[in-house]
Formats: structure tokens, sequence, C-alpha cells
């Protein structure tokens, strides 16, 4: 699953009803969310992972139960390839028949397409052949139809009206970056003045961030607009960008770290003909890849004067107290709450 995937399918577990009140809401109106829902993540799992008809991409299974008091079961598809795909709707149509096949349940299956093909409609899977007929077609969202509906979100508090704006403007902006700088920097705004909880700002925010990607430079600009912007509004949420970023180096950090670290591990223990070159190479990287994580850190959170700490950091060799100095820049005030814990540790 990729990364945009992953975070379609966060949003939409995390907002359930929002989502179904956003983008399919006739069929939400007949829902009774107050019974709650369940999303079916093992009975899922169980009907796809054999199935050899293209990658998987963010399916959702959900349990649902209807004012009449029935339950339904929703397979929900989140698509964002964005190229025609010829077995689509054959897959949406496999999905279904399995998971009514194993488990005896009618399966309402919906389609998100978020690509930027206006001809890709897939909505139905057919099979005609000497009177045999076989129609199977099932709703489906195409974001691309939102464009004109942009001012009509600016009012709205569902989260998905933030995602949809997210999405829109990340294809509308692909050749341009300074627009693109612009509109992330102006989306991410929104959450604070939509009057959102702190939970949701960060996951919003999250959403924003790993969808409108930026290069280096403006991705710094960025941070330091958001940064600003937080502590001019006095805002309750004021390390939501700095903590965002912190967390994104480390994750970055860390696995190019271990990666680096493996290949040299295996080159020296290949040369020396011994094991224990590979495991110190991957020591080595996964030391390397938290130090770097904490440089990124130490310059979200201090700037310069958070630099200055560097060269204490370089000399800690131990993986466990990197952590701990890592685990300290996240909730840290300023510069001396890092060095008493450092003090701690020597």
């Amino acid at each position: 699953m990729s990364l945009q995937d992953s975070v379609w399918k966060e949003a939409i577990e995390t907002y359930f009803q929002e989502f179904m009140e956003f983008f399919f809401f006739e069929m939400a109106q007949d829902i009774d969310f107050e019974k709650g829902y369940e999303f079916l993540d093992k009975e899922l799992e169980s009907v796809t992972k054999d199935a050899k008809i293209g990658k998987r991409l963010a399916d959702i299974l959900v349990k649902v139960y209807l004012k009449d008091g029935r339950e339904k079961w929703m397979l929900i598809h989140i698509e964002v390839q964005g190229y025609y795909e010829k077995d689509f709707g054959k897959r949406m149509f496999i999905y279904n028949y399995r998971i009514f096949d194993r488990y005896g349940k009618d399966v309402i299956s919906l389609a998100i397409l978020t690509d930027a093909v206006k001809s890709f409609r897939a909505n139905k899977y057919e099979r005609v052949y000497y009177g045999f007929e076989l129609k199977f077609k099932f709703p489906v969202v195409k974001i691309l139809d939102y464009k004109e509906r942009m001012e009509e979100f600016e009012g709205s508090k569902n989260p998905f009206a933030v995602i949809v704006m997210t999405h829109l403007k990340e294809m509308e902006t692909k050749k341009d970056l300074d627009a693109r700088l612009f509109w992330k920097i102006t989306l991410v705004k929104k959450l604070y003045e939509k009057g959102y909880s702190k939970e949701d700002v960060f996951l919003l925010y999250k959403f924003i961030d790993w969808l409108v990607k930026l290069p280096e430079e403006l991705t710094k600009r960025f941070y330091e607009e958001i940064k600003k912007y937080e502590e001019d509004k006095k805002m309750a949420y004021i390390t939501t960008a700095e903590r965002m970023g912190i967390k994104k180096g480390i994750e970055i950090g860390i696995e190019q770290g271990i990666e680096q670290g493996i290949q040299q591990g295996i080159q020296q223990g290949i040369q020396q003909g011994r094991e224990q070159g590979i495991q110190q190479g991957i020591q080595q990287g996964i030391l390397q890849g938290l130090r770097e994580a904490i440089e990124l850190g130490l310059k979200l959170r201090f700037g310069v004067e958070g630099l200055k700490f560097l060269p204490e950091v370089e000399k800690i060799k131990e993986v466990e107290r990197l952590k701990v100095i890592k685990e300290a820049i996240e909730i840290a005030k300023n510069i001396e709450d890092i060095r008493a814990v450092y003090s701690k540790l020597r």
C-alpha cells in the first residue's frame, strides 16, 4: 500500500461517519451511527491476500447497522492510480463475491477515484456470453467532480472538505511549486480557522503534509511560515508543525541509516568473511539514522542554538541513549531541557 493509500485509509477510519455524510449522504441517513461500526480487517485480508488481480490498494471493509435494525457490510475501495486500470471493476466484483461466498453477507461496494484522468469512470463489471449475462455496478465518487465546489467547502467543518480541497490543489499545482507552497500553507491555516480539535488538526495536518510534497528548500519555508503563524495566533497547537517535521525526519533518517548500514555491513562481512561485519554495519546504520533525525529535530525546534548541541550528540555511541535524546526533543520546551536529559545519561 502506498503512502497516499494509507493516509486515505487512516482518514476514513478516523472519520467514518463524516466520510459517509460527505460522499454518500443518502446512504448515511439510513445508518444508525449511535450503534457504532466495526472495521473488519481480518475478514477482508482473508478474501484479498491470494487475489491475483493486480496490487491491493486501500480497501476497507466495515460493518454498520441500519436504522431498521439490519446489519450491513460495506467494502470501500480508494483508487489513487493516475491511469486507466482495465481490471478495476473486476477486482471490485471479485472482492464482493468472495466476501459473500465466505461469510454469507450482502456487501455494498463503494469506490473513491482520486486520479487525474477525467475519462476514468470505472463503476461496473459485465460479462455477456451466449445469453449469459453478469452485471455488477457500484457507486463511484470522482474527486475531480468536486472542483467546482471549492467555495462551498470553505464553510464546511467536515474533515473531508479539507481532504478533497487538498487533493484537488495537489493535482492543480504539480507544475507550479510557488502556488503549491502557497496552497499548502493556506490549507494548514484553515485547520485553525475552522476550529478543529487538537487531534483533528494533527491528523489533517499529516494528510496535507504527506500528500502535498515540496522540495527541501520550500519545505523549510513551509515549516517556518506555519511555526510563525502558530506563534502569532498563540494557538494551543503551537508545536504541531515542529512535531510533524521531527517525526518525518526520524522516520526517514532511521530508514536511510539502517539501509545504508546494512549495505555497508554486508560488504564488510563479505570482505572479512564473517557475519559480525554485517551486524556491525547494521548497528552503525541505526546510529547514523538516529543522529540525522536528532539533527533535523534540533534544527526545527531550536534553530542555530539547537545545532550547537550536535557535537555532544556525536559522542554518543549507544542506540538507547540516542533514542532518549530523540524523544526528549519532541517534548522539550527549550535546549536546556535537552541538556538536562543528556547530563543524566552521562
